[in-house]
């Protein structure tokens, strides 16, 4: 039986997951800028282009994309906001529900990923797997 992590230790190893996170962030928003991105920006595009049509639709509703990529529901909206000024992504009713809010991805939007994605994917490698 593996022996209990001493509290210090528990505190260490969590501050040491923070930093990690806070690097990558910066380093995936650094690579993204030059693409008019930011990390949060693309996980929203990521999670979208990965919505698939057996599962449902090429669509999500805003408090499901909100789980997917933590952020809250207020801040996912301005999130949304700005990658539709920018014809990344159109938000549209919600067949299911008419007071919902559905966001998919554009053709503009799916470029964009496509263009992008594999700048994200080096980025995650690089501070992931060092």
């Amino acid at each position: 039986m593996a022996a209990k992590k001493s509290e210090r230790a528990l505190v260490q190893e969590w501050r040491d997951v923070l930093a990690l996170h806070a690097r990558t962030m910066c380093e995936l928003d650094r690579e993204l800028h030059r693409h008019g991105l930011g990390a949060s920006d693309f996980e929203v595009l990521d999670v979208l282009a990965e919505a698939a049509p057996a599962d449902g639709g090429t669509s999500y509703r805003v408090q499901e994309l909100a789980d997917r990529v933590h952020l809250s529901q207020s801040a996912l909206s301005r999130l949304v906001g700005r990658l539709e000024k920018s014809g990344l992504v159109v938000r549209g009713m919600c067949g299911e529900d008419r007071r919902g809010v559905r966001v998919a991805l554009t053709d503009a939007g799916r470029a964009r990923h496509a263009e992008v994605q594999p700048l994200q994917r080096a980025v995650l490698t690089r501070m992931l797997e060092g």
